[in-house]
């Protein structure tokens, strides 16, 4: 089949195509092309995917940091642009080999010169063009629905993602040697106070659907039980570091404050606004704040976690994306439903753009 393929594609490429007897068998160049289609580009698009998931990535342990996030991006990117390419070399050659004999096969399913097939091929054609100017207008007219039409299909996958145990704990060595920053930093006479006594007056309220409503200092924070963790975080832009992390277990703030049965959503609330103006906030399920690896974090690499990096305490939630991880956190909040907090959606990314609430993959 390979050296088919190549006298297949010199004759190609000299413009003295071969006999074409796709009606009974492909040449040497389809069946490759084909089979590297279906049977390698797909299963690698796939795969590639679903390494740059921060759920599943950091479920896999070693297989996850073999196969890291970068690495998979390009190969993903890689596996785009075949099928970016394969479809447009497989539009042109339709018509460039006879659009006649060849909107026979596929749409006529006879093998001649007749028109047969062109009418149907235009037809088929009309009516895609026509399904896409009618529903184009309302996707954009009607995108919350849209979205969460998407959410409930995947909303499953996504709850299942978020249950896996990342194993994928590194080791020292793999620090990154930069962690990008961003995010909109704090920008208030509060923060500029808290941040010239070295947040001696923090205090983070716990409130809401809980029965002992607490306000912890960073001193109180320091004194409970620490974790360490050395893993990886995913950004939503693409891009990921890693960094070690030591704080506060979510699970222990949780057993100190007893949430009520009614309470279902975590709402994490920021010193800082959002880039377009109003407080940054974001909400996560009350299940995922008793995953292992879901801390209060107020150091980073061994030293206090950085102004830049969401100082005075930060949250890490390793298996979903890094804007979830609220910086420079204020209060916590518990409560049974978040329709009623900014524009109804889970948070701030949420309410101004299309991020969904729940991101593990």
């Amino acid at each position: 089949m390979f050296p088919a393929a190549l006298s297949t594609a010199i004759q190609y490429a000299s413009l003295d195509f071969p006999v074409d007897e796709s009606w009974t068998r492909y040449n040497g160049l389809q069946q490759l092309s084909y089979f590297i289609t279906v049977f390698v580009a797909a299963p690698v698009s796939i795969a590639t995917g679903l390494m740059q998931s921060p759920a599943i990535s950091n479920a896999l342990g070693w297989f996850g940091r073999l196969f890291n996030r970068q690495a998979m991006r390009s190969v993903h990117f890689l596996s785009f642009a075949w099928f970016v390419g394969f479809i447009l070399a497989h539009g042109a050659m339709v018509f460039v080999t006879g659009i006649r004999q060849n909107t026979n096969h596929m749409f006529g399913g006879v093998h001649d010169a007749s028109w047969t097939g062109f009418p149907l091929f235009l037809l088929a054609m009309a009516i895609l063009v026509a399904c896409w100017l009618a529903v184009s207008p309302l996707t954009l007219r009607f995108a919350r629905q849209v979205q969460h039409i998407g959410q409930f299909m995947i909303g499953g996958l996504m709850g299942l993602a978020e249950k896996w145990d990342p194993k994928s704990e590194l080791g020292e060595k793999d620090i990154s040697p930069y962690f990008w920053a961003n995010g909109t930093m704090p920008d208030s006479r509060e923060f500029e106070t808290l941040l010239a006594e070295d947040f001696a007056s923090y205090r983070l309220r716990v409130d809401g659907l809980v029965e002992v409503p607490r306000e912890f200092s960073l001193a109180d924070l320091k004194a409970m039980t620490k974790q360490e963790q050395i893993t990886t975080h995913f950004c939503i832009q693409g891009w990921s570091g890693v960094a070690k992390w030591g704080g506060v277990p979510m699970r222990d703030i949780l057993d100190l404050v007893r949430p009520t049965p009614d309470a279902r959503y975590v709402v994490f609330y920021s010193l800082a606004d959002g880039a377009d103006g109003g407080r940054y906030y974001d909400v996560h399920k009350i299940d995922n704040m008793r995953h292992a690896l879901t801390i209060l974090a107020y150091e980073m690499n061994g030293e206090p976690v950085s102004v830049v990096h969401g100082a005075p305490l930060r949250l890490r939630c390793e298996n979903e994306l890094g804007f979830k991880m609220v910086k420079w956190i204020a209060a916590i909040e518990f409560v049974t439903d978040f329709a009623d907090l900014g524009a109804g959606q889970g948070g701030y990314n949420e309410d101004h753009e299309f991020y969904g609430y729940r991101m593990p993959i």
